[in-house]
């Protein structure tokens, strides 16, 4: 196996088992990646994969011991550039960053202005991305995320609580009487939500536990869509505070944040990064930056520090 491009080829089908998505990984068009990989079958006399109903690719034995050579040598290569970039003093290059969507709208932008015009040598490529991206697998340097860490190999730190609340126009709430945090309450207001089966979202599961399904009258999987819709007057919506108290056109339902739902705001990257200069910039300037908005973040009031 001369060519490193075959074995991620097998690595992206097998870890995606779909070939239209694996190239679209591997930035190349399926017709590519459907020549490759049948050139690669035809040349070894194997099959590497089944070609099941729905496009679905399932590797064969052989496919499994070649994507998993494939992984080792991914594993030693990661490994390899962690340790060297981890020496990497320099204050230039590129970051790769990822933060959700709703962060990103919100606050992060400006904070990543502010550390464009300390450090102009480094560019910054941002994966707004509601996922967990893998940090290991180097799918980004540094993560912005609502869950503390699990992982051995990452380090970060807490920057803030998120509170959360319900938000509406004030047109919306001068129209019927506010609600209150129970089942009677909430069943006479049209809620915004988010889409049906939603798992893992701790906001999307209080929402359905503590109203009614059919007082639910728009969803959406995007929580600044959400902010949209009760923006335009649809309805009620459950926001993290730092998002509906920033945005104008609309107010909070009730004065304090909901009791029992809140979440934290972590900033993260690898162990074996966090020497990195560019790291320890982003940490220092965007991590303090967005650390010292905790009050925002908790739902107690305005920006601190500006």
């Amino acid at each position: 196996m001369n060519d490193w491009n075959e074995l991620r080829l097998v690595l992206a089908v097998q870890r995606a088992a779909n070939l239209t998505v694996a190239a679209a990984r591997l930035n190349i068009d399926h017709s590519t990646a459907f020549r490759r990989l049948k050139a690669l079958e035809t040349r070894l006399g194997v099959r590497l994969f089944e070609r099941l109903s729905g496009g679905v690719y399932q590797a064969t034995e052989a496919g499994q011991r070649m994507a998993a050579a494939a992984e080792r040598m991914e594993d030693e290569a990661l490994a390899l550039d962690r340790d060297l970039t981890g020496r990497d003093h320099r204050l230039s290059g590129r970051l790769r960053v990822t933060s959700s969507e709703t962060l990103a709208y919100s606050r992060l932008t400006r904070h990543l202005a502010a550390f464009r015009q300390v450090h102009p040598g480094l560019v910054v490529d941002l994966s707004i991305d509601n996922r967990v991206l893998n940090l290991s697998r180097r799918e980004a340097d540094v993560a912005l995320r609502p869950v503390r860490p699990k992982q051995g190999d990452l380090w970060g730190r807490r920057l803030a609580s998120i509170a959360w609340g319900l938000y509406a126009t004030p047109a919306y709430l001068g129209a019927r009487e506010r609600p209150s945090m129970n089942a009677k309450s909430l069943a006479e207001h049209a809620l915004i939500g988010w889409d049906e089966g939603v798992s893992g979202i701790q906001a999307a599961q209080w929402l359905a536990q503590a109203a009614p399904e059919d007082a639910v009258v728009y969803r959406t999987n995007s929580l600044v869509n959400q902010l949209v819709a009760a923006r335009a007057g649809i309805g009620l919506a459950l926001l993290p505070c730092y998002l509906g108290d920033t945005e104008a056109g609309v107010v909070r339902a009730m004065p304090e944040p909901v009791p029992d739902l809140e979440g934290e705001l972590w900033i993260v990257a690898l162990a074996d990064l966090k020497n990195t200069a560019r790291v320890r910039a982003f940490f220092d300037v965007v991590g303090d930056g967005l650390s010292r908005e905790h009050a925002l973040f908790e739902g107690r009031g305005g920006v601190v520090g500006d």
